[in-house]
């Protein structure tokens, strides 16, 4: 041993680690034991973890558990922690043992190496730090508070400024008609306005039922210890715990009813990230309708030009891509495949616990802060700047066939679907074709195929 290094213990035995390093032996041997990825325990995470032990250190003193001197150590470390102290000291892989043992361990000796050094005194990461817990009720506490911290602060106010975005810009081109498209097929018209509305409809839904998601991450099992029946924790840890833990996070913790249910199973993270996986299905469709819009400039569709934010081609000078729907796309599909990974994860227990919680934790914190960020882009360096070509948008919608569609109920479909034949394939307005095939008059046809009127929905008659 040299003297950058030093000789702790653990009930293995000796273990030697850097001598400047706040964890100890536990840490080190999981340091030892998984080398498998560049990947750590996302930042958010130990956020969450770190306010877990700071509530639980003042619950337990205020319940007579713990020194009121040591609790109040512990607490200030643990929010200095929070708040981003010492991250380089918080070292282990994602893919550890399934419970978190270690990340918990990790905290639990940072803390009480803190605590120690500044209380002049022993304090051990079991008995003190981690007293009236164990991983198996912490970890998954900590997915739960770090997912609701991530969509209280910032996922869900993101999907609403996003939200208000497009409400606005649906608002400017309220006068804006269009063709519109099924099948990716010239279709009846619409507005811009309304193609828009269903986008801000889809992601208002997608709010509400992430909203759920919320409620359903804010009761947490904390409290329950080993498997569920709170072995070793005071009986109203829990309850005074979730009072401690609101007070730093400002979100409203609250015991869980069944603690079994939210230790052996991950479902409320599974649920959340299946709303997740819904909301990048949406945003993946919005960015493609933006692409194929925003499509040429001469070749294709060309009904809109996205903000030019950089030159899109090492070779083809000039060229400008839709390079933020592409980006927003990409967070879609990695937002699909963390979901995938999350509900193999999910069914991943025997009896009375979880054991992938770290790749829970990991790939339900990314997915929420990418969506977080994705929302923003999109409307931010996207949709909020966006033109409309007029001008190519009415030329189109002029020789668009499918307006004969307005004569089925007077001439007939099979009349009006040879009129909309021969409009495409002559290339005319379906107006000169009709007053040519029908015998309704210049007045009749310019009403009935007028473009704007046809986006107003037909209102049933009471009579």
């Amino acid at each position: 041993m040299n003297k950058n290094s030093r000789i702790e213990h653990d009930s293995l035995g000796e273990i030697e680690l850097p001598a400047a390093a706040l964890y100890q032996a536990q840490t080190q041997r999981a340091l030892n034991n998984f080398q498998i990825s560049q990947r750590r325990m996302p930042f958010s995470f130990i956020t969450a973890l770190a306010q877990i032990k700071a509530a639980v250190a003042a619950a337990n003193s205020e319940l007579g558990e713990l020194e009121s001197t040591i609790a109040e150590a512990i607490r200030a470390e643990a929010l200095h922690i929070a708040e981003g102290a010492h991250r380089e000291h918080f070292v282990l892989d994602v893919f550890q043992t399934g419970s978190g043992t270690s990340t918990n361990m990790n905290m639990n000796e940072v803390l009480a190496t803190l605590v120690s050094r500044k209380l002049k005194q022993t304090v051990h990461a079991n008995d003190h730090i981690n007293r009236g817990q164990s991983s198996n009720d912490v970890i998954p506490t900590a997915i739960q508070v770090a997912a609701a911290q991530s969509l209280h602060d910032h996922l869900l106010p993101a999907l609403s400024h996003l939200i208000e975005v497009l409400n606005k810009k649906a608002d400017q081109y309220q006068d804006v008609v269009k063709t519109g498209r099924t099948h990716i097929m010239d279709a009846v018209p619409l507005t811009l306005a309304q193609e828009m509305s269903a986008w801000e409809t889809q992601l208002f839904d997608n709010h509400q039922r992430l909203q759920q998601s919320l409620q359903d991450l804010q009761q947490v099992p904390l409290g329950g210890t080993a498997i569920g029946t709170g072995l070793n924790a005071h009986p109203s840890l829990s309850a005074v715990a979730c009072r401690h833990l609101e007070e730093i996070t400002d979100i409203p913790f609250q015991p869980c009813v069944n603690k079994f249910a939210r230790i052996a199973s991950q479902d409320v993270a599974v649920a959340c990230s299946g709303q997740l996986k819904v909301l990048a299905v949406t945003l993946m469709k919005i960015s493609n309708d933006l692409r194929w819009m925003n499509s040429g400039p001469l070749t294709g569709l060309g009904e809109i030009q996205l903000p030019t934010l950089q030159p899109g081609s090492s070779i083809m000078p000039g060229k400008v891509n839709p390079v933020i729907p592409e980006a927003v796309a990409m967070v879609a599909a990695q937002i699909i495949g963390n979901d995938a990974a999350i509900t193999v994860a999910g069914q991943s227990g025997n009896f009375q616990l979880n054991v992938m919680l770290p790749l829970i934790a990991s790939n339900l914190l990314e997915s929420l802060e990418i969506a977080t960020s994705a929302c923003r882009h999109l409307a931010d360096k996207a949709i909020k700047d966006l033109n409309v070509n007029r001008e190519h948008l009415e030329e189109n919608l002029a020789r668009n066939p499918m307006l004969a569609t307005a004569l089925n109920g007077v001439i007939g479909y099979e009349h009006a679907a040879k009129i909309a034949k021969r409009a495409y394939q002559e290339q005319r307005p379906v107006i000169d074709v009709a007053m040519g095939m029908c015998d309704l008059d210049e007045s009749t046809l310019q009403e009935l195929l007028n473009p704007e009127k046809l986006t107003v929905p037909k209102i049933p008659s009471n009579k």
